[in-house]
């Protein structure tokens, strides 16, 4: 009998292709689960990782909100075009304060996990505005609303400490603190030292759509100006024991 009878008969018998089913799945769960549990931790700790300041956390609860993510994703695989087009792979620990992750399934527009630094302020602003304007091939919707909508950041503490509950390190200080550091990464004039202490010194401080009062456009530009920011790619290497 050849191989692809006693296929033809593995296909014919329904209990026979289910507990060779059950094993295959078995297996399949054995090779990719067993391994965790001889490891301390599956998420490598990076030098430069951050929880969100809260401008750029309301930002990206903008970000969901808008289902953004429908068509980006946020995940860069370790495969040559990858990581030639848009910069090195995804890292474990650039998720571990993403509640939910942001790693998509579908790219109908480019990986966002490293657009921080790569675009111009006034760039999103006009893409945001009218997406065609400066990539014209684009299907992405209008968003000129955002800029807008004025923010106040009045429920901004309360989120901090919802991330907190759930494993988000923010201090005390931090949620305290938390309106106050809102206000001050849109305004480069403002006392904005606390935030850097409490945040670190990569954080950016500026009016990022160039207009009066915080719109829901400067937390948005904010959020997508440190993705993919916070890693030094240049001395970061790789924990092989892991």
């Amino acid at each position: 009998m050849s191989i692809l009878d006693k296929h033809g008969t593995l296909e014919r018998n329904v209990t026979l292709l289910a507990v060779f089913a059950f094993l295959v799945v078995s297996i399949g769960g054995m090779v990719q689960i067993a391994p965790l549990f001889w490891l301390e931790n599956t998420i490598e700790e990076v030098e430069g990782m951050r929880p969100y300041t809260p401008l750029e956390l309301t930002g990206r609860d903008i970000y969901v909100r808008e289902g953004c993510y429908v068509c980006h994703s946020q995940m860069i695989r370790p495969m040559r075009d990858e990581v030639e087009r848009y910069g090195h792979y995804s890292l474990a620990a650039e998720s571990k304060y993403d509640h939910p992750f942001q790693w998509g399934s579908k790219r109908s527009g480019p990986d966002l996990a490293r657009v921080g630094g790569r675009y111009s302020d006034d760039w999103h602003v006009d893409h945001l505005r009218n997406p065609q304007s400066v990539v014209p091939e684009s299907i992405m919707p209008k968003y000129g609303f955002l800029e807008h909508t004025m923010i106040e950041g009045e429920y901004v503490q309360d989120l901090l400490a919802t991330h907190a509950f759930v494993g988000v390190p923010y201090s005390e200080e931090m949620i305290a603190s938390a309106q106050a550091d809102f206000k001050a990464q849109a305004d480069p004039d403002s006392d904005y030292d606390g935030l850097l202490e409490r945040y670190g010194d990569k954080v950016s401080v500026r009016n990022f759509d160039g207009q009066a009062g915080i719109s829901e456009a400067d937390a948005l530009i904010a959020y997508l100006q440190m993705l993919g920011t916070l890693v030094d790619f240049s001395t970061f290497t790789a924990d092989e024991s892991r």
